[in-house]
């Protein structure tokens, strides 16, 4: 399993989604925006999890507050620790 994969599972856990209905290289060709925590791939996917569950009914804040304090209580991706040697 990969980081992405990681959070994923856990993004969807969170909003009460099923990951197998995340479809993540359609997402990933849409969206190649940069993410600061998490892992980078993860931001585009972040935002269409937030879309499906408030297309399923779920409030956009709370669903977005509770994202937001999933992805900063994260452990620092390789991808990090790669891009700053010192950490």
């Amino acid at each position: 399993m990969t980081v992405l994969d990681d959070w994923i599972t856990a993004a969807c856990a969170e909003v009460g989604l099923d990951p197998a209905e995340v479809p993540v290289p359609a997402v990933l060709d849409l969206a190649r925006d940069v993410a600061h925590q998490v892992v980078r791939p993860g931001a585009p996917v972040t935002a269409y999890l937030l879309g499906l569950a408030v297309g399923r009914g779920a409030d956009p804040a709370d669903a977005a507050a509770r994202l937001s304090a999933l992805a900063a209580d994260w452990p620092v991706g390789l991808d990090a620790e790669l891009a700053d040697p010192t950490s």
